[in-house]
């Protein structure tokens, strides 16, 4: 724990510290460092288990007591003056994507952590206790689905499913735990917290495009993902005629059509994309027999979001009649709208003001821990901008001022959630 205290200082003047916080972010980044400047990070590899030894490691030197639960979520834990309070929670993630970048999830997970040594700096007492929790697999790359450790922690996701996931090479999330040593036993519960709030680059071009520097996200968008598989008949590209073949390429291409039209149908919040698509036998002279493809629907409205997977559907089987194909199309997330908590959001506003600091509304389209737990307690987000709106790419970028302006907001924000003992720190 850091023994320098500081003189006293008006809680309301209190700041983190920038350069200590960039220190760790860069730190940290080296950790699967990519020769292009992002990071290979992924959930329960050896790098990953670096990366979180490393975040314990910090927190410990910082008189933080440590927990494990059962799947692996990190809670880094800073007593206050009052034993029977709830805590108040910062934090977000630490695996990336293959070709991720320094700042999604490290940022607030780090936030986190720079807000407990500024309360160790400035010798301040909460009344509530503080804590940081670094999540289990919210990318979702290596086993889906995403934010499967704050799913489980909130019971929207079960267990036991969740722990029989497999990767791509067959291994397990259970097993993957027990090879870092990351299977922990603690018991967490949600009913502990009195209020969570996370940091995170807004990975899109919003804030950058409107100049500016806090996003004060006020929910999420809701989700529905399915896996598809298209099945035709394989064939030679030159003998087969165009109206005899059962291309399910050509499924395939009209089903990205379809689920692009009906996402430009739902403005301005619907979202529709293809991401991933694999064909079978994948020959330049052979008509596809097969193509798997991955489905990406968004809303802010239930309704809406309800409304586009039922008109995906309904393509899906009139394009497969129409090409004479077969289809298996299976829902792997489904995850409502979010819509963050009236106090939590206004003592996001209310720091931002305070500092000084350009804000706007706004709601976020990437999935975040904070939308499950926001559904067993009070939850808000911080967004700060990154360059173009880059992310999940070995370029993404955020500038120290930004990285600690959205700092200071969680500072204030935590304390205004979790009461000192005095307005004087020091």
């Amino acid at each position: 724990m850091n023994s320098l205290i500081e003189p006293k200082i008006a809680i309301a003047d209190l700041r983190t510290d920038s350069d200590r916080l960039w220190e760790s972010l860069m730190e940290l980044a080296k950790l699967g460092a990519t020769a292009k400047g992002g990071v290979n990070r992924q959930a329960l590899t050896d790098l990953e288990r670096q990366g979180r030894d490393l975040f314990i490691q910090w927190c410990r030197a910082e008189g933080c007591t440590i927990r494990i639960d059962n799947i692996g979520n990190i809670f880094a834990r800073r007593e206050g003056s009052d034993p029977d309070a709830k805590t108040v929670m910062a934090g977000s993630h630490l695996d990336s994507q293959p070709t991720g970048g320094k700042y999604d999830g490290c940022f607030g997970v780090l936030s986190g952590l720079e807000v407990i040594r500024t309360l160790n700096q400035y010798n301040i007492t909460t009344q509530s206790p503080i804590e940081v929790v670094a999540w289990t697999n919210e990318e979702g790359c290596r086993f889906p689905p995403c934010m499967m450790g704050s799913g489980v922690f909130t019971g929207e996701l079960a267990f036991d499913a969740m722990m029989a996931r497999t990767d791509a090479e067959g291994v397990t999330v259970s097993d993957a735990l027990d090879a870092i040593h990351y299977r922990g036993s603690d018991s967490v519960s949600p009913s502990e917290i009195k209020a969570y709030f996370e940091p995170h680059i807004e990975q899109g071009p919003i804030l950058e495009d409107t100049d500016t520097t806090i996003g004060v996200v006020i929910g999420g968008l809701g989700q529905k993902w399915f896996d598809l598989t298209l099945t035709g008949l394989e064939a030679h590209a030159g003998p087969t005629p165009m109206n005899l073949r059962r291309d399910a390429m050509m499924g395939a291409a009209e089903v990205t059509q379809a689920l692009n039209r009906i996402a430009f149908d739902h403005q301005p919040h619907g979202r529709g994309t293809v991401g991933c698509m694999t064909l079978h036998p994948g020959s330049r002279n052979v008509i596809p027999g097969q193509v798997k493809m991955t489905l990406d629907m968004r809303h802010w409205e239930p309704e809406a979001l309800i409304t586009m997977g039922q008109a995906v559907a309904a393509a899906v089987e009139e394009i497969c009649q129409r090409h004479g194909l077969a289809y298996e199309l299976t829902p792997t997330a489904d995850f409502a709208p979010e819509y963050f908590n009236k106090e939590c959001v206004d003592a996001v506003r209310d720091g931002a003001e305070k500092l000084g600091l350009s804000h706007m509304d706004i709601i976020s389209g990437a999935g975040h821990d904070a939308m499950f737990v926001g559904r067993v307690a009070p939850a808000a987000m911080i967004f700060i901008p990154c360059k173009d709106g880059i992310s999940h790419n070995e370029i993404e970028s955020a500038t120290p001022e930004h990285v600690h302006a959205g700092c200071n907001v969680l500072l204030h924000a935590m304390l205004n959630a979790a009461g000192t003992d005095a307005d004087l720190a020091g």
